[in-house]
């Protein structure tokens, strides 16, 4: 038996506001289809030259109200940055909530529009301990 990944699928309410949170992360669209008859896009984000590991955004044009307002029965993404920490603030100066802070130069957890839970993981080795990350608190749920 072989078994390939292809892509982890997300609901999502606002797709537009959706689409700013992945590209603020570094994913670019690398496909999308809009189908009438259904009335709904899938929209594929992946981060450059990784087009085969996709984050799918599935977006109902008449809402769906079936949608919990709590994604937790999802775990997370995980995506490795070069810099957690320059990612990190790149997040919070867009007014991002960076829930669980890389206080260990290491990991942090954000949340997307939709309360998907994204992991971050610092590149190689863990970076010195700096601030404001070091003493920083946790913030919400991940």
């Amino acid at each position: 038996m072989t078994i390939r990944y292809l892509h982890t699928m997300v609901r999502v309410l606002d797709l537009e506001t959706s689409l700013a949170f992945w590209e603020l992360l570094g994913l670019k669209e690398v496909r999308r289809i809009d189908n009438e008859g259904g009335r709904f896009s899938l929209v594929f984000l992946a981060p450059p030259g990784q087009e085969e590991c996709p984050v799918e955004l599935t977006w109902n044009w008449d809402g769906d109200p079936g949608l919990p307002s709590d994604s937790r029965h999802f775990g997370h993404l995980a995506y490795e940055v070069d810099d957690i920490y320059e990612t990190c603030r790149t997040l919070m100066e867009a007014g991002v909530t960076v829930n669980r802070p890389p206080r260990d130069g290491h990991m942090a957890f954000v949340r997307s529009p939709d309360n998907v839970s994204v992991e971050l993981l610092q590149k190689g080795a863990r970076k010195a301990p700096e601030e404001p990350w070091a003493s920083m608190p946790n913030t919400g749920h991940w």
